[in-house]
């Protein structure tokens, strides 16, 4: 078996943040977040990575970090591009964005043979996340079943101190594995409850437990997944297209959900206590530095990654 592949998706702007947040230096040795997540990679055992960007990005984002990544792991690129279609399929006139996360992840298809981790580029994940998520792709095979994984936090461990965020909320069987995952848009720390989501334009707020399982989009997968991307696309397009041209998206959640309704996969949910961090809004950015300066000073990383 192949030994397991970092994927990182990174074609996203950060609409809210402002700017490629992606290569947004932390520190003073010009570190950016993603740098992080790949020693801690590294550490778990992972010895090549496909960075997901956009064509136009390529020469910034070597620059920034894939020439020197290059020194340590195994680099590929994958390019998401709005215009990687099925046959018989265009882009609509006025469609300025990609096709979304599971999209992105099918752009890696003609890169990976074996299994694969995905991460979000603009996220903290901790060395235990990468850990187990390597640790599962090399114990497991797929057999009757496709046998994928996530990595669940705790809702606490996720929420921004500057807005609301996203979240999907797990629901799991009594032997860890997952059974749901519903989507809420707008979660945000409360000082009774610890957690609440907001709805109704911000009129109607309900207590969450900050100990409920979240997804941060860190999965686990065998080179099925791409196979079974590459069948549902073309069924997406064919029921969102017509409603909703210009922004509709195929979601790697989603795309895991069909195959769970289908029973025709698996999905282990591996629970760690790793506090996640990331760049959501740009107030983030001050909390976010002085994390990275606080792990820095600890030895947690070397000054030289």
């Amino acid at each position: 078996m192949d030994k397991p592949v970092l994927v990182i998706m990174a074609a996203g702007m950060g609409s809210r943040y402002g700017g490629l947040k992606q290569i947004d230096p932390l520190d003073e040795q010009g570190h950016i977040l993603m740098d992080f997540s790949l020693y801690d990679a590294r550490q778990a055992g992972f010895e090549k990575v496909v960075f997901i960007i956009r064509r136009e990005h390529e020469e910034i984002f070597r620059e920034a970090i894939g020439d020197r990544i290059s020194k340590h792991m195994e680099v590929a690129y994958a390019f998401q591009d709005k215009e990687d279609l099925p046959a018989g399929y265009t882009v609509p006139e006025g469609r300025e964005k990609p096709w979304g996360t599971g999209h992105a992840v099918l752009s890696c298809r003609n890169i990976i043979n074996g299994p694969f981790a995905v991460i979000n580029a603009d996220d903290y994940y901790g060395r235990e996340a990468f850990a187990l998520i390597y640790d599962y792709l090399v114990k497991n095979q797929d057999d009757e079943k496709y046998r994928y994984a996530m990595v669940g936090y705790r809702l606490g461990n996720t929420l921004s101190d500057s807005g609301h965020v996203s979240r999907g909320i797990c629901e799991t069987d009594a032997d860890g594995f997952l059974t749901d995952i519903v989507e809420r848009t707008r979660l945000m720390k409360d000082a009774e409850t610890g957690a609440k989501w907001i709805e109704d334009d911000g009129k109607t707020s309900h207590p969450i437990s900050p100990d409920s399982t979240v997804s941060m989009n860190l999965w686990g997968f065998s080179a099925s997944f791409l196979t079974e991307l590459e069948k549902g696309f073309p069924v997406f397009l064919e029921k969102n297209l017509p409603v909703n041209p210009l922004k509709c998206e195929y979601y790697l959640p989603f795309a895991v959900d069909e195959l769970l309704k289908q029973g025709r996969c698996s999905v282990r949910v591996l629970q760690t206590n790793e506090k996640w961090f990331g760049m959501t809004y740009r107030e983030d950015r001050e909390q976010v530095v002085s994390m990275i300066a606080a792990a820095l000073k600890d030895g947690k990383y070397p000054y030289d990654m």
